[in-house]
């Protein structure tokens, strides 16, 4: 008994270590991380060079579980509360329609390419519907890519948000598969609907009353500082433990308890995030190498087929169509659509939840688990190993906001408004450059060279010192930025600009300074107003917005996307934006509306005129044999001595003039009019002609307003990087 005990802990173990280990290989070649736990959970597998026997599925979802709750606690935690409302709209569309959409292509492609039934099919999707948070979260965090923030945030909160719809479609189908009620009525699509209000809603109230008291529990203990992250995590999972009993949605109820606890002042905070990040890398190789070990290889070739071929529909039919539809509405570009459709890695809780079908003995289980084993390791190669190289393709990576920072926190026994903070000073930091510390930074003790210096007597810090201050929570981001080194791109003219500028400086005295026209409207405008106008929300360094023959640069933002500085570049530069031929943005489909618009008003004018040239005509035609009448009359009183059979022959010679004589006649002699419009106009007289010259004006206007419509649809704000928002 003991031998085998003994065995266990060195197998786990060693796993772990190996898992850890295999982590340097795959930082030098760029392979994704988790792609390298999930192997060897597989080399070390009953198929595999280790020969580890492991079919116990009720304890491989028991130990998924629990590491995906502390994953997605740890998530929220790390989220701030203003990337949450930054993102929170197009998130949560992708986490419900998006991954029901998503269920549904799969399924359908299941049904239609390889005969599956449509029960197995859908459950198929709705397993492979939700992001991996583990996957994104690692990406997003530890990959080192620079994205704009409303990009990544719209990532982080989806992965971390998607998970319960994925698990509520799967659960409900797996209950509704065994209980043979598949027809889809009113009734039973009202009940789903109900069930997911419930669930969903249960989930979201006990997660902020769950946070609260974790708050408050932490806030009022005096405990060991060792137990409290203990403390936290043994919470987190007795919250999602109750939600679930009470039929809500635990693991929505532990991220939103998350987002709570890390947005707020808690004790131990700096321990809690480092117990938790340890904690949860540790969840990370637990869970993958558990799934790894749970598979057979030597089945994957029965399914390679169906496996590789609902991968394909999955990332280049099902995500693309599901992120297009839900972030259309809220004005992402081309680009951003692309690379949020590209960034739906499959993972861990794919694979969770393929366990579930297993567990609840459904005849073709373990084809859906061996398929969703294929779909997840296609996605992990595929799209995990390419992320960087398409931010970079499609133009959506950023400049770093600020270089590496040395820091470390140290809490203060009891302290709720003070924390002690310790930097080791950069070489290239604008400390070490000559910027002084804020008065409101309390210095405390220097080290140099490994011995303490009394602060009067230390002079100017000097690169290496470690500087320990007292300071407030809220104010440590900005003495990151006084301690951290300059990025490499922060003197790069071609992206920050040639001229520092201060972001208060008024349109109108940059214009008589460097001698471009500035707009009245824009004249009293501050260039920090003005940009911010011209970019909305989405402010990032780098930005650009063109201004006449000149260009204004975002330099630096704070942490609340505030500009804080502002260069120009005396040439206008175009940036090179990717085209693509799908993905179609908000914009597209806006200035195609005008295009519509513009032919239809064209149409309308054109058809105007055409009405009243008509009119016109038809007048003339009307009035035509009382005047010929009139003009007989005329020249019968006129000459009582012509001949009488000559009168009706002259009557229709003269009734194209107006009056007898040399003009009657000039006018009789005049050639022949060809279209009938403009025969009337002719014999109109004045007021027919300033009726055509009515409709013309309206016709050259209407032509006029067109073609500046049309121009107006060349954007004038050109954003680097930026892409054609909305």
């Amino acid at each position: 008994m003991f031998e085998t005990l003994n065995l266990l802990i060195l197998i786990a173990a060693g796993l772990v270590a190996l898992s850890v280990f295999t982590s340097l290989v795959s930082f030098r070649i760029g392979a994704p991380l988790l792609l390298v736990f999930l192997v060897v959970g597989l080399a070390a597998g009953e198929d595999g060079p280790g020969g580890i026997a492991f079919s116990d599925t009720r304890a491989a979802y028991f130990i998924g579980s629990i590491a995906l709750t502390f994953i997605l606690f740890d998530s929220g935690f790390r989220t701030r509360l203003a990337t949450f409302r930054l993102a929170a709209a197009p998130a949560l569309a992708l986490a419900t329609i998006g991954v029901a959409l998503t269920a549904g292509v799969v399924g359908a492609a299941a049904h239609y390419l390889f005969g599956w039934a449509w029960t197995d099919g859908l459950l198929l999707g709705a397993i492979v519907g939700s992001t991996d948070a583990a996957a994104v979260f690692f990406l997003l965090r530890v990959g080192g890519v620079n994205l704009r923030e409303m990009i990544s945030a719209t990532l982080e909160v989806e992965s971390g948000s998607n998970d319960p719809m994925a698990i509520f479609l799967t659960v409900t189908l797996i209950g509704m598969i065994t209980a043979g009620s598949m027809e889809a009525d009113a009734a039973a699509g009202a009940e789903l609907i109900l069930e997911f209000v419930r669930q969903m809603g249960l989930g979201l109230i006990a997660g902020l009353a769950g946070g609260y008291l974790m708050v408050q529990i932490v806030n009022r203990l005096k405990l060991e500082p060792a137990l409290y992250p203990i403390l936290v995590l043994a919470l987190a999972l007795v919250l999602m433990a109750v939600t679930t009993l009470a039929g809500g949605s635990g693991f929505l109820a532990v991220y939103v308890a998350g987002i709570l606890c890390g947005n707020v002042r808690m004790r131990q905070q700096p321990s809690l995030k480092k117990f938790q990040g340890g904690t949860t890398w540790l969840s990370q190789i637990g869970m993958f190498v558990t799934l790894g070990l749970l598979a057979s290889p030597s089945q994957f070739g029965q399914v390679a087929l169906e496996g590789f071929g609902l991968a394909a529909v999955l990332i280049f039919l099902a995500r693309p169509f599901a992120v297009w539809l839900c972030l259309m509405p809220f004005g992402f570009s081309r680009g951003e659509i692309a690379f949020v459709s590209w960034v739906g890695l499959r993972g861990a809780v794919s694979i969770l939840l393929a366990i579930l079908p297993l567990i609840a003995g459904l005849p073709n289980a373990q084809e859906i688990f061996n398929v969703t084993f294929l779909i997840v390791l296609t996605s992990l190669v595929l799209q995990g190993w390419t992320i960087r190289p398409m931010a970079r393709r499609l133009k959506l990576t950023v400049p770093p906001r600020m270089g590496p920072v040395d820091r470390i926190e140290l809490e203060l026994p009891g302290g709720q408004d003070h924390e002690l903070v310790g930097y080791t000073i950069h070489p290239a930091s604008p400390v070490a450059r000559g910027e002084r510390i804020p008065r409101w930074a309390r210095p405390v003790l220097i080290l140099r060279d490994g011995h303490s210096i009394r602060l009067q007597k230390a002079g100017k810090p000097q690169p290496g010192d470690r500087l320990y201050i007292l300071a407030s929570p809220r104010q440590v981001p900005v003495l990151d930025t006084l301690f951290a080194a300059v990025t490499k791109e922060e003197n790069d003219p071609a992206l920050f600009g040639d001229f520092d500028l201060d972001p208060d400086t008024q349109l109108a005295e940059l214009g008589a300074l460097y001698g471009f026209h500035v707009h009245k409207a824009d004249a009293e405008l501050t260039l920090r107003a003005f940009m911010k106008r011209e970019l909305g929300d989405d402010v990032e360094p780098a930005d650009r917005v063109a201004y006449g023959d000149i260009d204004l640069v975002v330099r630096a933002i704070d942490s609340d996307h505030v500009i804080t500085a502002v260069g120009l570049a005396v040439e206008h530069i175009d940036p090179a934006e990717p085209t693509l031929p799908f993905f179609f943005s908000r914009e597209d489909f806006s200035r195609v509306a005008r295009r519509l618009a513009n032919r239809i008003r064209r149409r309308r004018a054109r058809a105007k005129v055409m009405a009243r040239r008509r009119q016109a005509y038809d007048r003339r035609d009307d009035t035509a044999p009382t005047e010929a009448a009139a003009a007989t009359a005329s020249t019968a009183v006129a000459s009582p001595d012509a001949e009488p059979s000559r009168m009706p022959e002259e009557a229709p010679r003269k009734a194209g003039s107006s009056a007898p004589g040399p003009a009657g006649q000039a006018q009789a002699k005049a050639p022949p009019v060809k279209d009938k419009a403009t025969r009337g106009k002719a014999t109109t007289g004045e007021t027919t002609t300033g009726e055509s010259d009515d409709d013309a004006e309206d016709w050259r206007s209407s032509s006029s307003r067109d073609s500046r419509d049309e121009e107006d649809e060349a954007p004038r704000i050109a954003a680097a990087s930026h892409g054609s928002t909305g």
